[in-house]
């Protein structure tokens, strides 16, 4: 072994301890909730905390299950607090925060995606 090799390098140490660093403040990956990947692109229906509803289509979303939605319409509640089809209000591109959702289920079909279960 050559004595180069065996010398310290002050250069190196300093990028190790940077690496062990970062390593102490990155939290582990956390598992999405839920794999909405076979729910990208499609229409949803998506119930919010106060009885909001909001229609649209999934473009993205991340493991604390914030949605982006795309094409998003809210539909808006009579004087009876009963939700009105008739009366919407367009949205368009709009991000919903996952600590806010009640439901999500597709417009087609009967299926739920989502319910909050409380804990």
């Amino acid at each position: 072994m050559s004595e180069r090799s065996s010398e310290h390098n002050p250069q190196r140490a300093h990028s190790q301890q940077q690496n062990n660093q970062r390593k102490k403040f990155e939290s582990p990956k956390r598992e999405a909730i839920l794999d909405l990947a076979k729910y990208k692109d499609t229409k949803v229906r998506v119930k919010l905390m106060g009885g909001r509803l909001v229609v649209g289509v999934i473009k993205g979303y991340d493991q604390l299950m914030n949605l982006v939605l795309d094409e998003a319409i809210e539909h808006l509640k009579n004087a009876n607090d009963e939700i009105s089809k008739d009366k919407t209000r367009e949205l368009g591109f709009t991000v919903i925060r996952g600590t806010i959702l009640v439901s999500i289920s597709p417009v087609e079909g009967s299926e739920v995606i989502y319910v909050q279960t409380s804990e």
